[in-house]
Order: structure tokens, then sequence, then C-alpha cells
């Protein structure tokens, strides 16, 4: 008895459009991946909209070399204390609640700034933090 063997017909897969679609795929979950954290690797200092300009009664202001100045006068860090309570008393007398506008430089250190704020608040003064 003699048997044929049966030509079977191999069954393919369409395959021509397979890459396309995935680099479509890849480019979607790029793209959309980094639109979720836009601060992965750069970080930027905070920017308000309010405008504080104007109510800025006291302005202290911290540059990249660290030092203080209270409006255009600079001031020895170990006395930021006393000068940032003797302005707020000064203030006092014209205005109900004077306000601390802080101006720190993108370089400064955050430690120095809430320095600033501390010593604002204990002398009874509204503080802003305007970091540029």
């Amino acid at each position: 008895m003699k048997f044929r063997k049966k030509h079977r017909e191999h069954s393919e897969v369409f395959t021509d459009s397979l890459n396309d679609i995935l680099f479509i795929l890849l480019m979607f979950f790029l793209i959309t991946t980094t639109m979720a954290n836009p601060n992965v690797v750069k970080v930027n200092n905070p920017r308000g909209t309010k405008d504080t300009k104007a109510k800025q009664n006291i302005v202290v202001s911290i540059n990249k070399d660290q030092q203080f100045f209270i409006g255009q006068q600079q001031v020895d860090p170990s006395m930021l204390d006393s000068f940032v309570k003797r302005e707020v008393d000064r203030m006092r007398a014209t205005v109900d609640t004077p306000s601390v506008v802080i101006n720190a430089d993108t370089i400064s250190y955050y430690g120095e700034v809430f320095r600033v704020m501390q010593s604002a608040k204990r002398a009874g003064a509204k503080v802003v933090a305007n970091v540029k």
C-alpha cells in the first residue's frame, strides 16, 4: 500500500505593518510618560502668579553669595533676627500687619530662606517668599 503525503498549506501571519504599529506605540508611551511628570530631570524653583509689589513693606534679599540685605542695606547674618524685628516694629506704626517679602536667588540655600521666614514670623509679620 502506498501512502501519499498530503501537501498542507502553511498558515502565515501578515507582519508587514507590525513594525509601524510598534513604533507608533513606542512614541506614544514615550511622549505620555514625559508629560505625566515633567520634573523628572530638571528641577525649577516655583514662580508665583500673584503680584506682591503693592504690599512690600520690608524686603529681605538673599543673593547668590548668601549675603543678606534689608532694603539696600547689607546685614550681618548673625544680626538678621534683630534687624528684621526692628524693621517690623518700625513698620507696625504705619501698617497693621507688616509684610516681609523675601527675594532669594536661585542659588541661595533654602535653609537661609526658612531662617528669614522664621525670624519674620517671630516678629509678628506676614511672610511672602518671592523666589526667582
